[in-house]
């Protein structure tokens, strides 16, 4: 009944751990939901106005997408990468997502993925029947590849066409590529193609991104959207931009979309118009000086923690590595912390990892980030150890830290100092991840810390 190469595929992990703290949260647990990452602003006000008048619009727009949206996007993305980028380069997509889909289906070669890799590319490429090869990567370089670890694959097979999926700021490690422009060199050397997923590139916090397209745009497909900056994730809307050199890819993709998709939403992609031509640089100034202040402020306690981390450069996303002994997997770890603290995690096998390696992806935007923007001046840079005071300025509340071995009141505030293990250790909204990672028997169930209601 059902095809063998779809049996073994299961719901995307980052959509299950929504639904499944959803429904832990309607049998009345309290559940703390560092799975899912989707931006904690709301659309920018102009933005949804624009929605709201063109909600009448209902004819079928271009498969390729709305011509004054591409010529907006082209336009935008130009000033941004400083090349000249034109209308009929870009493809609007209902998410990026789907276009990625569909680059797999046409693409005729092998896919190389380093891991960590966001959750859909796999599954995508096996449903494209395309050869997979998974390069892990090490801390040490931003848990991105290296130009001679790509170059080691591709020189077995010269002759094939491969496709390299780069994804920065990246989604589980909040890391950005410093690997550019060997990476490119590469590229250029071989039959390689670049998708570089810059859906997260407007949120880096140095605020200086860098493209891989700016080294090589003959190779390079741009894959972004409204999701992150623009916090619309539900509107559905992405695009790629597709250089004039892979025009046969930009092509068959409108093959493909006017027998899927059709065209995206006319509302959506009028309203979408308003996001790329007016000047929303405050609201992405605010959005970048709130994440990376919670960021870091996460950061710093589970590194003060002993929990193996890098600092976040870009994202909503931490990737820390536990030290214990306790678990075979990294899905066992996240199932254990998940039924014994109501921490929702995800574990690093979803993004490509041996299972036996104790990473995790915990994002941190489960907080009311709108109280926040209506709260802080976009000009001034929040600083970390201050985040506690301005919460409070911003009548953000903190229920009390309880313990659960004397049920005493620890505290009342966002952070505090209790004896673990007979020390003083930091306690914050993910002790129990780096009780965990210490091997304690401390639990952390908190009535709520970090997530602002």
């Amino acid at each position: 009944m059902l095809k063998n190469l779809i049996k073994d595929l299961r719901p995307s992990s980052t959509l299950a751990i929504n639904e499944t703290s959803k429904q832990l949260e309607q049998q009345g647990k309290k559940i703390f939901k560092f799975g899912f990452g989707q931006s904690p602003f709301k659309v920018p006000k102009d933005v949804v106005e624009e929605l709201k008048s063109n909600a009448y619009q209902n004819k079928y727009l271009p498969m390729q997408g709305l011509e004054e949206l591409r010529e907006a996007v082209a336009k935008y993305s130009s000033k941004k990468k400083n090349y000249n980028y034109k209308a009929n380069n870009v493809i609007i997509g209902p998410g990026s997502k789907e276009l990625m889909f569909l680059l797999h289906v046409i693409f005729d070669g092998e896919i190389i993925l380093p891991a960590p890799s966001w959750v859909s590319y796999a599954p995508q490429a096996i449903l494209g029947r395309n050869k997979i090869q998974i390069l892990q990567t090490e801390r040490e370089n931003n848990w991105f590849p290296t130009g001679a670890q790509i170059e080691k694959i591709i020189s077995k097979d010269k002759d094939k066409n491969y496709l390299l999926f780069l994804n920065s700021p990246n989604n589980p490690s909040g890391q950005v590529c410093n690997k550019l422009e060997e990476i490119s060199e590469i590229a250029k050397k071989y039959n390689l193609i670049i998708l570089s997923d810059e859906i997260y590139s407007e949120l880096t916090f140095s605020q200086n991104f860098k493209s891989i397209s700016s080294y090589c745009p003959e190779k390079t497909i741009i894959s972004t959207g409204l999701s992150k900056w623009c916090g619309a994730g539900g509107w559905r809307l992405g695009y790629f931009i597709i250089p004039d050199e892979l025009n046969n890819i930009k092509n068959m993709i409108n093959v493909l979309a006017s027998e899927t998709f059709s065209a995206v939403s006319a509302p959506i992609q009028y309203a979408a118009i308003k996001a790329y031509e007016n000047d929303h640089s405050n609201y992405i100034t605010k959005s970048v000086n709130i994440l990376s202040a919670v960021g870091k402020y996460v950061f710093s306690n589970l590194k003060s923690n002993k929990v193996l981390i890098n600092e976040p450069q870009g994202g909503f996303y931490l990737m820390p590595e536990f030290l214990n002994n306790k678990f075979k997997t990294s899905s066992e770890m996240c199932k254990d912390i998940l039924n014994n603290t109501g921490v929702a995690l995800l574990p690093g096998s979803d993004f490509g990892f041996n299972p036996d390696k104790m990473l995790a992806r915990l994002s941190f935007t489960d907080f009311d980030g709108q109280e926040f923007m209506n709260n802080i001046d976009e000009n001034k840079k929040i600083i970390t150890n201050e985040l506690p005071k301005l919460c409070v300025e911003t009548k953000m509340t903190f229920p009390s830290v309880r313990n659960p071995r004397n049920k005493s009141i620890i505290c009342s505030s966002v952070c505090t100092s209790i004896p673990v293990n007979g020390s003083s250790s930091k306690i914050t909204w993910l002790s129990c991840a780096n009780a965990l990672a210490r091997k304690t028997r401390f639990f952390w169930p908190p009535e709520s810390s970090f997530i602002w209601r």
